[in-house]
């Protein structure tokens, strides 16, 4: 049994959806945020940086997005021409692999600078400041980036007719950079993206992402135009 440790409306969303797309079966254990778990011992036993998700895999704790997403794909492959990662020998997986490093490691990571700057820089309200307008435009540039190599695809998905692993993640990070920071929202707009909004809107109607969205108290238009989860357990923040 695969085990994901997750918080509604947490990056564990883009492995529950992953899962939900692979039909495989699943528990999840609850990481309350109004209480701090993540910070427990018995948490970082899981994941030493006591970051969410960690997902039980063979037996072993997994932690990282994208490793996580990527192992999943790879160990429970779907059929042919459905796969939610390009095979080792498919001529799009250097493409594929770049673009999940480029959410890993560029956008991903920014959204946590814009959402906790605190965390980096203190709580001098003026530094503070400059630094999330700085983080801002360097995700504005990463979405505009994303959004002129999308306006290129022709295809349903990035890299066919049903969605990869690059699109989940690309959708669930264009979510909160809509809703987060609560004190100031909507200074970044998906309508500002045209191409990666309407491969939101396509992910956002399957049946696999409205169930694990629905999971965790999210409803409506998930990713085109998103509403904070009301979840029934655990908190987002």
């Amino acid at each position: 049994m695969i085990t994901l440790y997750y918080a509604p409306d947490n990056a564990s969303l883009i492995i529950r959806i992953i899962l939900e797309e692979l039909q495989v079966p699943y528990e999840t254990v609850l990481v309350d945020r109004s209480s701090c778990q993540q910070n427990s011992a018995e948490y970082s036993k899981l994941n030493p940086k006591q970051l969410i998700p960690v997902c039980l895999l063979n037996g072993e704790p997994v932690f990282e997005t994208a490793a996580i997403a990527l192992a999943l794909a790879e160990q429970h492959q779907s059929a042919p021409g459905t796969e939610l990662a390009p095979t080792v020998d498919n001529t799009a997986r250097p493409q594929f692999l770049k673009w999940l490093f480029f959410m890993s490691n560029t956008l991903h990571p920014d959204l946590r600078l814009l959402f906790y700057p605190e965390k980096y820089v203190g709580h001098n309200e003026a530094e503070v400041s400059r630094f999330r307008e700085a983080t801002r435009q360097r995700l504005l540039d990463s979405f505009t980036i994303l959004n002129t190599h999308y306006s290129g695809v022709s295809s349903d998905y990035l890299f066919g007719d049903s969605p990869c692993i690059v699109d989940i993640y690309m959708a669930v990070c264009m979510r909160w950079a809509q809703l987060y920071p609560a004190s100031s929202p909507g200074q970044i707009r998906c309508d500002d993206y045209p191409a990666l909004k309407r491969f939101m809107q396509k992910l956002e109607i399957r049946h696999a992402v409205v169930k694990a969205c629905e999971a965790e108290g999210i409803s409506g238009l998930l990713f085109s135009e998103p509403g904070y989860a009301d979840p029934p357990e655990g908190s987002a923040t």
